[in-house]
Order: structure tokens, then C-alpha cells, then sequence
């Protein structure tokens, strides 16, 4: 199939927010127990504005995002950033992930990043591998922070230096 890695744009306001929305109603792989509504993606904007951001494409549909963020606002962090990515869940298990990840790489070390943080549930067991198998160590966990359907779950942070 034919994906292609875009520069996320305003358009994909809805398109991305379905795609969250998904993962909250399917487990924790989003920590949301409910669905988010469309003003949420002015936040997501926000949150990464100015920090590279991509969605995957098939035939102009949007089945997938990532993006980069600060992790803490002092110009004194700027060399750390936060990952988040997600794919429908259809599109998994193709490389999707494996290229986002490769993407947001090369341009937060561009833009002077060179410390990679994840957080992710414990619940979530394949996000857990992914990132092991793509150099992430566990750095720190969070016990019973969250809880969602009424089952307790760990924040669990990863770290990679590029």
C-alpha cells in the first residue's frame, strides 16, 4: 500500500481527533475514558506548535499521526521532547510506526533534540514493545495513577537519546 507521510495541517482537525477517539474507546492505549470533542484539537496544535507533526496517508484518508512536543517549557529543556503517535488500528503491524518514529527522529535531532520521552500505559503492552524494540529503556513509573473502567494503570516513561 501506498502511505505517505504528511505535514499535519488544520484540515486534519477532525480526521485526527477520530483517530484518538478510537484508541479512547478501545483500551489504554489513550488515557481519556471518554470521547474528546473537536476543540480539542486547537490544544494539540497548540501543544506542538512549532515541533514537527505528520499524519500517514493511503489514497488522501488519514489512518494515522505523530508529533513531537516540549517536555517542559524552560529554554534549559529544549534538547528533551515528547513522542506520541497513533494509528488506526487496521493500519498496524505495517512499518507505519517504525517510519513516524524514523521521521520525527531526524527532525527533532534538526532541531537540536537529542532526548526522546514516551509515556505509556501499562496497560498497553504493545506500545510497551514497540518502543523497547526501538531503543527506549524504561526510565520511570508512575504506580496506579490512572484508573479507567474501573482498572487501576501505571504511567510508565521511556527514554531514548538520538
Amino acid at each position: 500500500m501506498d502511505y505517505q507521510l504528511q505535514p499535519m495541517t488544520d484540515q486534519d482537525g477532525p480526521a485526527v481527533t477520530e483517530i484518538l477517539n478510537q484508541h479512547i474507546a478501545a483500551g489504554f492505549a489513550a488515557y481519556p475514558s471518554q470521547p474528546l470533542p473537536p476543540e480539542f484539537w486547537a490544544y494539540l496544535r497548540r501543544m506542538s506548535n512549532g515541533y514537527p507533526a505528520y499524519v500517514v496517508r493511503l489514497e488522501g484518508q488519514v489512518v494515522g499521526y505523530g508529533l513531537l512536543r516540549p517536555h517542559l517549557p524552560p529554554d534549559t529543556l529544549a534538547r528533551t521532547a515528547e513522542i506520541g503517535y497513533f494509528l488506526r488500528p487496521e493500519h498496524t503491524g505495517r512499518g507505519l510506526g517504525s517510519r513516524l518514529l524514523a521521521r520525527l527522529i531526524e527532525d527533532a535531532r534538526a532541531r537540536g533534540v537529542d532526548n526522546l520521552l514516551a509515556n505509556v500505559s501499562s496497560r498497553n503492552p504493545g506500545s510497551l514493545r514497540f518502543h523497547q524494540r526501538h531503543g527506549f529503556k524504561e526510565v520511570g513509573r508512575f504506580a496506579r495513577v490512572g484508573r479507567k473502567w474501573g482498572q487501576d494503570f501505571d504511567v510508565i516513561w521511556l527514554q531514548r537519546f538520538i
